[in-house]
């Protein structure tokens, strides 16, 4: 027997925000900021960024966003500072998303080895409350390559002196952005096994 459906049960509600997210319009990532800002979106939400580049260890996910951002490359969240105590304020929620999406250019940008030309993206402004199951729910769908192998293109600057623990994965196979010299590298030849993982994953999730 069939249990009835509850539009409200937390499966449902995850579904409808991810769908919500996949029907939206995708814009150039090289934008998508100022783009918000703009058109004066309040800004706290879920994001999936696609990528359809040469670089080769995403070949195969890059061949499936050809005809289209179909595939993310990333999915990632913007919460305003006062959202996490639930102190935030109408204007810190309508930076929030946009600052997210430039952190995220300047962080493309600084690299040698990625374009941000190749780089679109879609998001979906959430009340905050919806906000972690969104964004759960996208990475349940698709488990990105840069959140499920290649971790570290979320991080942020640890500020003044060193950061604690090793250079990201993130900044060891995409090497330049400016505050990741503060982590200790990984040792040599660390940038071929992380982009030989890349492959494989995306190999075996897309074949």
């Amino acid at each position: 027997m069939s249990q009835p459906f509850n539009p409200l049960d937390r499966h449902n509600l995850a579904k409808a925000v991810a769908t919500q997210i996949e029907e939206s319009e995708a814009v150039p990532l090289d934008i998508a900021g100022t783009y918000i800002h703009r058109n004066n979106f309040p800004g706290a939400g879920v994001y999936a960024i696609y990528y359809n580049g040469d670089f080769e260890a995403y070949t195969k996910l890059a061949a499936a966003n050809a005809d289209g951002p179909e595939y993310p490359i990333y999915v990632g969240k913007a919460i305003p500072e006062g959202g996490r105590k639930g102190l935030e304020d109408e204007a810190a929620v309508g930076n929030a998303l946009a600052a997210r999406l430039r952190e995220h250019r300047r962080s493309i940008v600084q690299v040698d080895n990625l374009a941000i030309e190749d780089f679109q993206m879609r998001w979906l402004v959430v009340e905050d409350i919806w906000i972690p199951l969104g964004e759960s729910a996208m990475i349940r769908r698709y488990r990105p390559v840069w959140n499920a192998i290649v971790d570290g293109f979320g991080n942020h600057d640890p500020g003044r002196g060193r950061g604690k623990g090793l250079r990201s994965q993130w900044d060891t196979l995409h090497p330049g952005r400016k505050w990741a010299h503060k982590y200790p590298a990984r040792q040599a030849g660390a940038e071929d096994l992380i982009a030989q993982d890349a492959r494989q994953y995306l190999d075996t999730r897309m074949s």
